[in-house]
């Protein structure tokens, strides 16, 4: 598979308070602001939003459905181990809900990461961010981690756009997770543990005042309060005299709590979630030929209400799948795999997936991919930016007994890559190039084409992505890396009869990531150059409300300076800054001064938001 590993030299690149940070050196993954005023961030991947690219926290359930919105928010960046991220589809052992990949979040592990770890971090814009790690070994087969987070925010009347808005929602996260691992030495492992979220933000017009203003015309404000609890575990056995053969039972439990408020518009959401997953694996007759097959059930129970209106949907899903692995030798392999799964909702559907890789000469690596995926929208949480803007609501739905009336979506995901090792300037240096393409069969178009709605309708013409990536990452000297990457997206969707460019989609991105270390001092830079994006049509709107067909170019680019001291108990003193040139978004609230008139909205976010922010930071490692 073409999986990509972020490691902690890579995330140290950048600040990393949360996981949306941690993908700022990273070429491949868009990370924006969904709209103006909430704070809240999504990604993209191949041209399409993060809904539709599989986010696991060590391979089990992380944030999906109601937590979408905020889901990258809830994962503190001194919790992460590593990431993988996986362009195209996944495993099927992961379930059948990757269509634009796969991003797998390993956190810190009792058994080999430090006994002590703390973060300290301020920004220019107020916010603090405080993380402490803590480990201990007990005896030989016990270990424990207890990770710590807090973050706030206080500054109230930030607004460097000066539209009377504040510019990120103040407020507090505390988060926390306590884990546990057990291994006898003899095969049996175990793994178990919770995790808390509390999250609190409150934003809108500078004058908000939540005891007085709140669901008036006063002041436009929005409250958002989520709270989140996880239990998981994880239970195998590998088998002593047959390493090859094991067999594993992954759980999580789930329980994700969200009241909130846009102006006048409140919306409350609950989410249940079960999963189960158990894994066997082993060879047929040698190492040439393995396979792994399995079980799973994943049980979801929403209840959401916007508006007065209440949305209600349970979905039990019992699935197998078996992937088999062929390697015959180190210049080919292939991986296959099928899965089967019964929706209560949409019926019994298939997940056919394979990935093949060749090597035909050394450093030469050739890999291609196919499959299905399938997901259920969560239509108001995986599009919170349109609730901050004074659009009606029309769900054009097919049936009742479905997820709002509407299909699952559905999409068959192909991808080609190439990767080149070669020497330049006497070092390693690796040129590579990808192609994926995404045709949806069924999906829920998000249509904002006229200014005063936003409509959820299932799909009646075409679909589809189109995504090319080139990436050079070479050492022209030592102890300096470089990176360079250029990216296209071909990304459309017929909206009503139009097939229409996806919106506040880049065609054209290119990127540039240096960094270069000298005894102990670290120094990062990165440019990102973003083409222009489509705006949704605003023509029927009065004319001081009209926005143009496209946003312009713009380049965003950010540093880092970070210096070591001490080798027993090492410390990293680092000082930074992001939006280096201070480029912002002008008017990104359309009406602004209206917030509660017809034309209020701030969701046309194509550019920063922000202005330029400098932060200082602090850690120390106690192995």
């Amino acid at each position: 598979m073409r999986t990509q590993i972020m490691t902690e030299k890579e995330l140290f690149k950048a600040a990393c308070c949360n996981l949306s940070e941690s993908f700022e050196t990273n070429p491949s993954v868009d990370v924006s602001y969904n709209d103006a005023v909430t704070g809240s961030k999504q990604i993209q991947l191949l041209g399409l939003a993060g809904a539709y690219t599989q986010l696991l926290v060590e391979n089990l359930t992380g944030p999906r459905g109601i937590a979408t919105p905020l889901g990258l928010n809830s994962i503190a960046g001194p919790w992460i181990e590593s990431i993988q991220l996986t362009k195209g589809i996944g495993s099927v052992a992961n379930g059948y809900e990757s269509i634009a990949g796969q991003i797998n979040v390993e956190l810190k592990k009792p058994e080999n990461s430090e006994k002590l770890y703390a973060n300290a971090y301020i920004n220019s814009q107020g916010k603090t961010d405080l993380n402490l790690n803590l480990s201990h070994k007990w005896a030989q087969k016990w270990s424990t981690a207890l990770l710590l987070h807090d973050d706030f925010l206080s500054n109230k009347s930030m607004d460097e756009n000066r539209d009377g808005f504040r510019d990120l929602p103040t407020g507090n996260q505390f988060s926390m997770i306590n884990r546990w691992k057990y291994d006898n030495a003899k095969g049996f492992l175990m793994q178990f543990g919770f995790k808390i979220l509390h999250d609190n933000r409150t934003g809108g017009e500078t004058g908000f005042v939540p005891a007085k203003d709140k669901l008036t015309t006063n002041h436009y404000g929005l409250g958002i309060e989520t709270s989140r609890y996880e239990a998981f575990a994880k239970i195998g056995y590998v088998f002593p005299e047959k390493k090859y053969k094991s067999i594993g039972l992954q759980l999580s439990a789930i329980r994700h709590k969200q009241d909130s408020y846009f102006g006048l518009s409140v919306y409350d959401a609950r989410q249940q979630n079960f999963y189960a997953n158990l894994i066997y694996q082993s060879i047929i007759g040698s190492t040439v030929h393995k396979f792994r097959t399995g079980l799973s059930f994943l049980h979801d129970h929403y209840d959401e209400s916007l508006k007065s209106n209440r949305y209600l949907r349970t979905e039990n899903i019992p699935g197998f799948f078996g992937e088999y692995t062929f390697t015959p030798s180190d210049k080919f392999s292939m991986i296959a795999g099928i899965r089967g799964d019964n929706h209560n909702l949409f019926g019994f559907f298939f997940t056919p997936r394979i990935h093949l890789r060749y090597e035909p000469v050394k450093g030469t690596t050739f890999r291609m991919s196919a499959g299905r995926g399938q997901r259920t929208a969560s239509i108001f949480a995986e599009n919170t930016s349109v609730l901050v803007s004074n659009r009606q609501v029309q769900i054009i739905g097919s049936s009742t007994g479905k997820a709002y009336g509407l299909d699952p979506e559905v999409a068959w995901n192909k991808g080609v890559s190439l990767d080149q090792k070669m020497k330049l300037f006497h070092r390693d240096a690796t040129l590579s190039f990808d192609f994926f393409r995404n045709d949806f069969k069924q999906q829920v178009v998000v249509d904002l084409e006229n200014p005063q709605l936003v409509r959820f309708y299932n799909l009646t013409g075409k679909s589809y992505s189109n995504s090319f990536q080139a990436e050079m990452t070479l050492e022209p000297a030592r102890n300096l890396e470089l990176r360079l990457a250029y990216r296209y997206f071909d990304v459309k969707t017929t909206y009503g009869d139009k097939l229409l460019q996806r919106p506040l989609i880049a065609a054209n991105r290119a990127f540039a990531n240096v960094y270069y270390t000298t005894r102990g001092w670290k120094f990062d830079y990165t440019i990102s150059l973003n083409g222009k994006k489509r705006i949704p049509y605003t023509g029927t709107n009065p004319h001081q409300y009209h926005l143009n067909d496209y946003s312009p170019s713009y380049a965003v680019m950010n540093a880092q300076i970070s210096k070591t001291l001490g080798k027993k108990r090492p410390m990293d003193f680092y000082l930074g800054a992001e939006n280096l040139t201070n480029y912002m978004q002008h008017h990104p609230i359309l009406a602004s001064e209206d917030p509660f008139g017809n034309y209020f909205d701030a969701s046309m976010i194509w550019g920063p938001v922000n202005g330029g922010m400098v932060y200082v930071g602090w850690r120390l490692k106690m192995k």
